[in-house]
């Protein structure tokens, strides 16, 4: 007798889904109703309290900024850059950059396990099971873990929210993606922690943050620079397997 389709599994099923429908269900709200809420403005407005606080409550702080910036990245709601520079505005260089990557690491391992919980178990198993692209494709990003996702994150182009969610759905290694994640923002959260250690010099001065010095030729550079160095492993994977054919 075939129980693969009874209430019980099929009610376990969805409760699987459930953690990625909210956080989809999350950001979308969050998107029509955060967009103007999270910004520097509200920083510049907020900036005296915000430092007064720091000053008296320096660990409570750090914890709420962790938790802040947690939900921000969990629920893929706007103003992750914001948040990113307002560490390096609040706690300085050092300190900014570390709650900074440990805030962004946990959002992307929540979104992570929440894909592998629901859809990415299925949709790995279906890949696997198959024959062709797909199967070789997922073969090949097996094979080849740790440059690829090294490269998701070093290359601005890849948008955060995809990089933590393709790799679940493909089934890669939780180690692999924790570890490549933690690292592989560090020099990201380096640029935009240093925007906000002078964030209080550009308020002084009735400006907001030129963001657009991201793409600047000094710092894109050394990002490409490393993503080119995480790909070096599989261009000499390749090679060596063309002087072997």
């Amino acid at each position: 007798m075939n129980h693969s389709n009874t209430p019980a599994e099929r009610s376990g099923g969805l409760m699987r889904h459930l953690p990625l429908a909210v956080i989809l269900v999350v950001a979308g709200i969050g998107a029509l109703t955060l967009r103007d809420h999270i910004t520097f403005d509200t920083l510049r407005d907020n900036r005296e309290a915000l430092l007064a606080f720091r000053n008296d409550n320096v660990v409570l702080l750090g914890l709420a900024f962790i938790a802040a910036y947690f939900l921000i990245v969990a629920f893929s709601l706007p103003g992750a850059a914001v948040a990113s520079v307002t560490g390096g505005f609040l706690f300085g260089l050092p300190l900014g950059t570390a709650l900074n990557v440990t805030a962004a690491s946990l959002g992307a391992v929540a979104i992570f396990l929440a894909a592998r919980w629901g859809p990415g178990r299925a949709l790995a198993a279906r890949i696997d099971a198959s024959e062709g692209t797909l199967k070789r494709l997922k073969t090949g990003l097996h094979d080849n873990e740790i440059s690829v996702l090294f490269m998701m994150r070093l290359v601005p182009a890849v948008p955060f929210f995809m990089a933590n969610l393709l790799p679940a759905l493909v089934g890669v290694r939780f180690v692999n993606f924790a570890v490549t994640t933690v690292l592989g923002i560090i020099p990201g959260a380096i640029v935009f922690t240093s925007i906000g250690v002078g964030l209080g010099a550009v308020f002084d001065r009735g400006e907001s943050p030129d963001l657009s010095l991201l793409w600047e030729p000094h710092v894109i550079a050394p990002l490409l620079g490393l993503a080119a160095l995480s790909a070096l492993p599989m261009v000499i994977k390749a090679i060596r397997g063309k002087r072997d054919i």
